[in-house]
């Protein structure tokens, strides 16, 4: 934590790590607190730049902002972790657009959101904390919990929302489409973010699932994603990251059968570790789908014939796709006739191109997959805290570093979700339930060292 924050925050900060959470609703609420931000008077600073040359730690900035006001269905929290996903890396570059024209918009829309248009923005779509002050309204939180957040913000005023709240005309994605995120002291969310924390994780390993857990399991479980049942092959790219990685564990759980595609011999071990059997490392076997600017199919067939050689000659029913444009031409191409593939994300690029030929000749669907409603949040982190699905973290960085942070899950540095201790002092603490702990530890060290 910076030496600049306030005594107000310190007060904060010593009450929950000394468990005193009956004193946490008497103290008075932080006037300021230090979050990580990009300003608007920077959103210049790549111009001419190619995308892998701007760089988060220039744009990226710890300062102090003020405490915003809570209005009602809200909720302010005490962040003691919190974590770096794409969203933050695109906030930072300023692509495809700056974000301070999602705060505008959003600052336009009532006057309880006119607070989110300012010069700064507040990044962050993870946390784990526990709540200050709730607003008007709110009854099933109270200050003290111990809870993580999801990053749908929707207004629920519309009837489009109330099937599927990703319907929601309103909905946005907190700390990436509004302000004051959760890579910071303090984070402002709707109460209806709010979940349990699982009380066998540390603070660190509790922010970590948040966003990426629930977006794979939407995209790949949920009956608006793939549906994905017992018995199904499943393509997943990026099969030991952040994202991959829980929709390797959800394929498993669920009685698929996942077929990895890794980047390096290490990543392939994470998978294997996971009881993963069938892995493709994309590196070894040299796969070059575009070359000089141009797609070549003939390297989507010797992927596809590499497939069918693990899977003994099935095809693929469910691509789990993130990668995007890089990867989305043999994403259409192995999938099997009738099949589905699942897109969210689009971290190599948003401009996807494929042979449409392979789609419509062949009665293949595409799924746009955005997060995920309450509901979806609520299960994927429900199986979180029942120690199913397991937390994938490779490293933890201090708040003042986020921006090296970011810069590593630019560049593909990472291996897992990258965490940042925000109020916490250091790794290792939060833990409630030490039965379930062990049993944590015995499934990650199996990860960690097959």
């Amino acid at each position: 934590m910076s030496d600049i924050h306030s005594d107000a925050v310190s007060k904060v900060q010593s009450a929950i790590l000394n468990d005193d959470y009956s004193a946490v609703a008497d103290l008075p609420l932080p006037e300021s607190y230090q979050g990580m931000v990009v300003r608007a008077d920077e959103v210049d600073m790549f111009e001419g730049l190619q995308t892998k040359e701007k760089d988060p730690r220039k744009s990226l900035h710890l300062q102090d902002v003020p405490t915003p006001e809570l209005g009602p269905g809200e909720a302010i929290v005490a962040v003691m972790a919190s974590a770096i996903n794409y969203n933050t890396v695109w906030t930072s570059i300023f692509e495809p657009v700056s974000t301070f024209s999602f705060l505008k918009r959003y600052g336009r829309s009532s006057s309880l959101a006119a607070k989110h248009d300012q010069p700064y923005h507040v990044v962050g779509s993870d946390l784990s904390g526990v709540v200050l002050r709730t607003g008007p309204g709110v009854t099933r939180w109270k200050a003290g919990d111990e809870v993580v957040a999801h990053c749908l913000s929707v207004e629920l005023e519309d009837p489009q929302g109330h099937d599927d709240t990703m319907m929601d005309p309103q909905q946005r994605i907190w700390g990436f489409e509004t302000n004051f995120g959760g890579l910071a002291e303090l984070a402002l969310v709707k109460s209806n973010q709010l979940m349990p924390k699982p009380a066998h994780l540390t603070w660190e390993e509790a922010a970590a699932p948040g966003l990426v857990n629930a977006t794979a399991y939407r995209q790949l479980v949920s009956h608006h994603g793939a549906n994905m049942k017992q018995g199904d092959t499943v393509l997943i790219w990026g099969a030991s990251g952040g994202l991959g990685g829980y929709a390797t564990q959800y394929a498993l759980n669920g009685g698929a059968i996942p077929v990895c595609v890794v980047s390096s011999p290490e990543k392939a071990e994470i998978c294997r570790a996971m009881g993963a059997e069938l892995i493709i490392d994309r590196s070894a076997e040299g796969y070059e789908f575009w070359r000089d600017g141009e797609q070549q199919p003939a390297e989507w067939k010797r992927f596809g014939s590499k497939i069918r050689e693990l899977t003994g000659g099935d095809d693929i029913d469910i691509v789990f796709e993130h990668p995007g444009r890089e990867t989305f031409g043999a994403s259409v191409y192995v999938t099997r006739r009738g099949g589905i593939i699942t897109t969210c994300a689009s971290t190599s690029g948003y401009m996807h191109e494929y042979d449409n030929r392979y789609l419509w000749m062949t009665l293949k669907r595409i799924i746009g997959s955005h997060f995920a409603n309450y509901r979806e949040s609520w299960e994927a982190n429900r199986l979180i805290a029942k120690g199913a699905i397991h937390p994938t973290l490779s490293r933890v960085y201090p708040l003042a570093e986020t921006g090296q942070a970011a810069n590593d899950v630019h560049h593909n540095l990472h291996q897992g979700k990258v965490g940042v201790l925000c109020l916490a002092p250091e790794e290792g603490l939060g833990v409630r339930d030490q039965q379930l702990r062990e049993q944590h530890l015995e499934a990650i060290n199996r990860f960690r060292n097959r």
